[in-house]
């Protein structure tokens, strides 16, 4: 990439992503805190709705560990920014603690990367797609006690889903509760995924037309640029706006 610029579309799609977050939560902060009923909230399509954010943000949070160079640095920024976030939020009731969410998780990603970082780069970008993104779904019920999808599923030993560790893993012990829960497994495969994805695309050329210069602005744009800054004040604005109103 040239020197000054920035990829457009991973700004721009995060940028709206922060959007949609930010609009879901409003939604959460309705119904958990303020005691609004809404039915369609436990949907199925709420909860896509819900996926189509997290997924998103770990795929491009994949795919920028491919471009950045600061990889400790970032990961023990977002890793204290996750702990700032479990912190905050043992204040509030139980339902609304935070303990191993996105921000533990994706700085745990991004630490993870710098060993295996030599070992994914050997991988075909390809092969690294697929494999990651299939490693994802069948992990994806880890947390439920089994791994395996459809008619191939894999019962795991009781005996893993014990304790504060294994519950980051992604074995989540019995009584676990969190408002917002990110194992490493499966997400990891998810942002390797990402990070192969940009491979791929660097493989087959970026198109130039997708640059921009770094100083360029746009409400969308910017928020996708400090996506971590939006994510860390988003949810104390939105009480606040929501306390006010209800004062009116």
């Amino acid at each position: 990439m040239e020197t000054g610029k920035r990829w457009l579309y991973p700004d721009l799609l995060r940028g709206l992503t922060i959007l949609s977050m930010v609009a879901y939560h409003t939604c959460w902060d309705l119904v958990y805190l303020a005691g609004h009923k809404w039915a369609w909230y436990s949907s199925p399509a709420a909860y896509w709705w819900q996926q189509s954010i997290c997924w998103t943000f770990i795929l491009l949070s994949g795919y920028s560990r491919a471009i950045g160079k600061r990889h400790l640095r970032h990961g023990i920024l977002i890793s204290v920014c996750g702990i700032l976030v479990t912190a905050v939020t043992f204040a509030l009731p139980p339902q609304s603690r935070i303990l191993f969410g996105v921000l533990t998780f994706l700085g745990s990603a991004m630490l993870l990367s710098i060993p295996l970082g030599r070992l994914h780069d050997r991988l075909d970008p390809r092969a690294g797609i697929v494999l990651n993104f299939l490693l994802f779904l069948a992990f994806r019920h880890l947390a439920a006690g089994y791994i395996g999808f459809g008619i191939w599923k894999l019962k795991m030993p009781e005996a893993l889903y014990h304790g504060y560790f294994m519950t980051y893993l992604g074995c989540m012990e019995k009584g676990f509760e969190s408002a917002d829960y990110f194992p490493l497994f499966p997400w990891y495969f998810l942002f390797c995924t990402g990070w192969h994805l940009y491979r791929l695309l660097r493989f087959f050329g970026l198109p130039k037309k997708s640059y921009l210069p770094s100083h360029s602005r746009g409400p969308v744009k910017l928020a996708g640029r400090h996506s971590l800054f939006c994510y860390l004040l988003h949810q104390p604005l939105i009480y606040m706006i929501l306390m006010f109103l209800h004062q009116l």
